[in-house]
């Protein structure tokens, strides 16, 4: 990466801290360690499920499926599912799960409106515990060893790295996973027709102008850009849309980079939209932060002068599931097609 942009951690969602999951859960492990073993035991159909590798077995209580980790024994029919930080896509599909991803230093994902017990991410487990999930889905950021410690509260199935990219993929996944795969072509259906509509109305207001996405950090007041591969906002702007990254979106690999302040004015692009790192900007801190764009420097790119600048809400803006990448269009249509 050029010298203009300082390497900054990039995973949004944090590791989730289970140290205290062993001893919570070691009844919990005896039982679902006993039900696997039974499961593993019975024998598979023919008929596997491709996205999955899912097999029902014999008592048709619970398949086997294939995750990121191998293969793993779930419910055939979950009823008290928890999606960690996959809560949008239970959502798009009509099932509420038990409980809802919440990390003190960023909130929750507000824009979904769940009305269910939160669980603290970033250290307790108690609501996970309490809540009894028969299945547990887990994203990306999740290592085998958070992965083997989550499998001891209830069977967990993580996504698999071939589809993180992709939010219909996603969907797809986790609907076979759950045992309901025709609800997820109706939504992708819908989904697919709302981005085409998008496509071609922004093609027509927006051509070949440029657009970058960067969050302003309020704790170390840094400025962060989002890459071209980014999946929270570069995967629907560039891929989907056909949206053109500014060039230095385009040639970036890290999934953010930290903007040295030099680099502010080689930001050149024709619309910038900015996201907070936390909360919603009514806030005075991030009002505070926004002023780190308040200078000579910034005022010289072209989204400036033209007043192509967009406040967006981090709530959705900073998730890559079917139900955000929605609202993004909905408010890329309101300020980018006049």
């Amino acid at each position: 990466m050029a010298k203009w942009i300082k390497k900054s951690a990039t995973t949004m969602v944090v590791v989730v801290g289970l140290g205290l999951l062993a001893a919570c859960g070691s009844d919990k492990n005896n039982e679902s360690g006993a039900s696997a073993q039974a499961a593993s035991s019975a024998s598979s159909s023919a008929n596997a499920q491709a996205s999955t590798g899912a097999g029902t077995t014999a008592d048709a209580q619970t398949r086997t499926v294939r995750d990121e980790f191998g293969e793993v024994t779930v419910p055939a029919h979950p009823k008290r599912i928890a999606a960690i930080y996959l809560e949008d896509y239970l959502k798009a599909l009509g099932i509420a799960p038990v409980v809802q991803w919440y990390n003190p230093n960023w909130g929750k994902q507000d824009y979904l409106n769940l009305d269910v017990p939160l669980f603290d991410n970033s250290g307790s487990i108690e609501a996970l515990l309490a809540q009894s999930p028969d299945l547990i889905i887990l994203d990306g950021a999740i290592d085998r060893a958070a992965y083997d410690q989550y499998s001891k509260v209830a069977p967990t199935f993580r996504l698999p790295e071939s589809v993180l990219q992709d939010s219909g993929q996603i969907l797809k996944t986790i609907a076979d996973v759950i045992g309901i795969p025709e609800k997820a072509e109706s939504v992708a259906a819908a989904y697919e027709a709302k981005v085409a509509d998008a496509k071609a109305k922004l093609a027509q207001a927006v051509g070949k102008e440029t657009v970058a996405v960067i969050r302003v950090n309020v704790g170390d007041r840094t400025i962060a850009l989002f890459g071209a591969k980014n999946r929270y906002a570069g995967s629907i702007l560039f891929d989907d849309l056909g949206l053109t990254p500014h060039p230095m979106v385009e040639k970036m690999t890290e999934f953010q980079e930290i903007l040295s302040e030099e680099a502010f004015s080689m930001l050149d692009a024709d619309h910038i939209i900015v996201i907070p790192s936390n909360g919603d900007w009514k806030t005075a801190e991030n009002q505070d932060a926004f002023t780190l764009l308040d200078s000579p420097m910034w005022k010289s790119v072209p989204a400036f002068k033209n007043g192509h600048v967009y406040k967006v809400d981090r709530s959705y803006w900073q998730s890559g599931a079917i139900t955000a990448n929605g609202m993004k269009i909905d408010d890329l249509l309101k300020l980018m097609v006049k």
